[in-house]
């Protein structure tokens, strides 16, 4: 048996644009009955779930990709946690929070991360699947009889949980709070311990400062202090390395595990898989249509949780929730694939100097079909090298003779312009899209068509990201520049970004420079690497380009992290710090470990 979920996306429903093809050719409109309709308030489309027979011809002949039909099992209809409202998304089972514990949720955006978090937190009721009728808190108790959750709603019901909850959105918090970091810090402290979290997330030089002035890994940071400060029984985590280096990431996650180690309970959404890795205990996979439906799977260990994820099948619930699965095939790093004379831009030695910062670049090249990964820590001029190749910036010392043309993709993106996502792609390319070569070539594979009757200012952080992608990838030019182009990308989206880009380098004789500080997607995308070092804000230094593994060791080393490899997904794995394995290849020199 199933059961019917049909979800309307009532930002893509333009019935005033269209020619109703979903109510004209819905076979069950024509048998006479009223399955699609025209809701009288909204003006949509409205699907009637019952009598709906999940033909799917409606999802297929609506020009804007705005119906979603899909056929479950029904035995989750009884474990249907939430439901919003009519043809609207709705969350199967719920993860358990854990004492002492860290417990990372991964998956798609759109899966229902924030329903989860608000209904843990007590801000949401959940309706059971009853929007128009939602059940009384005993219903609820009845539920979950027999389960740790149903203790966890007796305490909501009697305002007896707090939880403390680090949003996804950060700039909202210098939007809300009109003042310093310090006194941002005084107000949500109640445990006492500001100046250990202080130093622990090196946010010493910005504590001064208003939360207006201060860049987004400062913002970031300060936002996990604020959230670590208080004194709840629930915390919460969405996205804390957004905006920051490696090494802030890594401050950050000690500073979540200290939660867990003082009894607390501790939920994480990451897309970085490495420091997910680093920081949960376990994981709970979430699955399902984003922005239709998700699944919570059973609790996993983090090894299997995040292998089961890139499998796309949970063996123990006999689910497949993705029709391929992700391998982390590495990169080759040979220099054998590079021709003599294959070189797109050779630079020699850079120097920029500005009023109180400095940053030399030892000379290098970039060559046809390369993908060069510059990492370092934040404020070192990675930008600056990308603007000075590019022709942006002019460098003191040094100069490029070489005029070739650069596509550039900024680390911040605006989303303040009212046009649709389509005008902007043709004011990159030069020329129409639809049935364009580009469209096939670059567009298609990274899923960009439905988004084309967007505004720009309605699209997410992820769907931004993506589209800031393609547009640099469609200009006609000899190298591409992208700055940061993992920031608010779910893991599915990273490792699909991060292959395309290679595959379409290669495949085309481009080259491209990435700047990014997820370290998987850096090892699975770079061919050769530039490692950025010196003091943050006052002197950047960046090394020629190396080969991979020397400049994955090297930087690992000055992580003081060691990384092997999964016998089963390839994919880098860290070594828990003073393991066995971490203290061997410590020993041994071989911080980045490559079976």
């Amino acid at each position: 048996m199933t059961h019917r979920v049909a979800v309307l996306d009532q930002d893509l429903c333009q019935p005033q644009k269209c020619g109703l093809e979903c109510i004209k050719y819905c076979p069950v409109n024509k048998s006479g009955a009223e399955c699609v309709t025209i809701n009288e308030v909204s003006k949509k489309a409205q699907i009637d779930e019952d009598i709906c027979n999940g033909c799917g011809i409606c999802v297929k002949v609506c020009p804007f990709d705005a119906i979603t039909i899909v056929n479950l099992a029904s035995e989750l209809a009884t474990d249907k946690i939430h439901q919003y409202g009519t043809n609207s998304f709705r969350l199967y089972k719920l993860p358990t929070p854990r004492k002492g514990e860290v417990v990372g949720l991964l998956g798609r955006n759109g899966m229902g991360k924030s329903t989860v978090v608000n209904i843990l937190s007590g801000k949401l009721k959940p309706n059971l699947g009853r929007y128009e009728d939602p059940p009384e808190w005993n219903e609820i108790f009845k539920h979950y009889s027999g389960t740790e959750l149903k203790n966890h709603f007796q305490k909501i019901e009697k305002n007896e949980i707090r939880a403390s909850i680090k949003p996804q959105q950060i700039h909202r918090l210098a939007e809300a709070f009109d003042g310093t970091g310090n006194e941002l810090l005084d107000k949500y402290d109640e445990r006492g311990v500001t100046r250990e979290l202080v130093r622990e997330l090196g946010l010493q030089n910005s504590m001064e400062k208003s939360l207006k002035e201060l860049s987004g890994g400062e913002l970031q940071r300060i936002a996990v202090a604020a959230a670590a400060s208080k004194d709840t029984e629930f915390y919460f985590f969405d996205e804390p390395s957004s905006y920051n280096d490696v090494y802030q990431r890594i401050g950050v996650a000690r500073v979540i595990q200290g939660l867990a180690k003082i009894g607390k309970s501790v939920m994480i959404v990451e897309h970085d898989l490495t420091l997910l890795d680093f920081l949960s205990d376990y994981i709970e996979v979430l699955y399902g249509e984003p922005t239709a439906y998700g699944i919570v799977s059973n609790i996993l260990s983090t090894k299997i949780g995040i292998n089961v994820f890139l499998d796309g099948y949970l063996p123990n619930e006999n689910v497949r929730f993705r029709d391929k699965r992700f391998s982390m095939d590495v990169s080759s790093s040979s220099t054998d694939i590079f021709q003599e004379g294959s070189d797109v831009v050779i630079y020699p030695k850079l120097e920029k100097k500005f009023d109180s910062f400095s940053v030399t670049i030892e000379p290098g090249r970039v060559r046809k079909g390369e993908v060069l990964g510059i990492m370092g820590a934040n404020a070192l001029g990675k930008t600056t090298m990308m603007k000075m190749i590019a022709g942006v910036e002019k460098p003191d010392m040094g100069s490029i003779d070489k005029k070739i043309k650069i596509a550039y993709k900024p680390q911040y993106l605006q989303n303040d312009s009212d046009v649709e996502v389509i005008a902007l792609l043709e004011k990159a390319s030069g020329g129409p899209i639809e049935g364009s070569q580009e469209e096939e070539q670059i567009l298609d594979p990274l899923k960009i068509r439905k988004l084309y009757n967007k505004s720009i200012r309605n699209l997410s952080g992820g769907e931004l990201q993506k589209i800031a992608v393609a547009s640099c990838l469609i200009q006609k030019v000899d190298l591409y520049a992208l700055d940061e182009p993992s920031a608010f990308l779910d893991v599915e989206d990273r490792i699909a970004v991060g292959k395309f880009l290679q595959k379409f380098v290669r495949s085309y004789g481009k080259s491209a420079i990435v700047i990014d500080h997820d370290l998987q997607l850096m090892d699975l995308v770079s061919d050769s690497m530039i490692i950025f070092e010196g003091e943050s804000g006052k002197a950047g230094l960046a090394t020629a380009p190396m080969p991979k593994p020397e400049a994955m060791n090297r930087f690992l080393k000055s992580l003081d992290m060691t990384f092997r490899r999964d016998e089963k997904s390839l994919r880098p794995r860290v070594n828990k710090i003073e393991s066995r394995l971490d203290k061997d290849q410590k020993s041994s020199g071989n911080f980045y470990y490559k079976h």
